[in-house]
């Protein structure tokens, strides 16, 4: 099994970040090529998954907040606007 490292699609830039130029749809060498490209996109998605819940982890106090205001704000809608209906009748219903 051929290395990564070895490979000539793989790069490395003077930062020590690495940069791999194989695309699995045209020029992968060895079936294990394939196993390496899909287990880095899959690290790729699990870290922007984090990313993600990290943000909704900072944004969740505000949330519940804005959302407490709301609800706030239509109960009292709800309210200014219950003299208008007479709860004593009953609603007409025609068939």
């Amino acid at each position: 099994m051929i290395q990564c490292k070895d490979c000539e699609f793989y790069e490395e830039d003077s930062q020590g970040r690495r940069a791999f130029k194989c695309d699995p749809f045209q020029n992968i060498k060895e079936p294990e090529c394939l196993t390496k490209w899909q287990l880095l996109r899959l690290d790729m998605l699990v870290a922007t998954y984090r990313g993600m819940v990290g943000f909704q982890e900072k944004l969740a106090p505000m949330q519940d907040k804005i959302l407490r205001y709301v609800k706030r704000e239509l109960e009292d809608l709800d309210d200014s606007e219950s003299w208008k209906l007479d709860d004593d009748q009953e609603p007409e219903t025609s068939f």
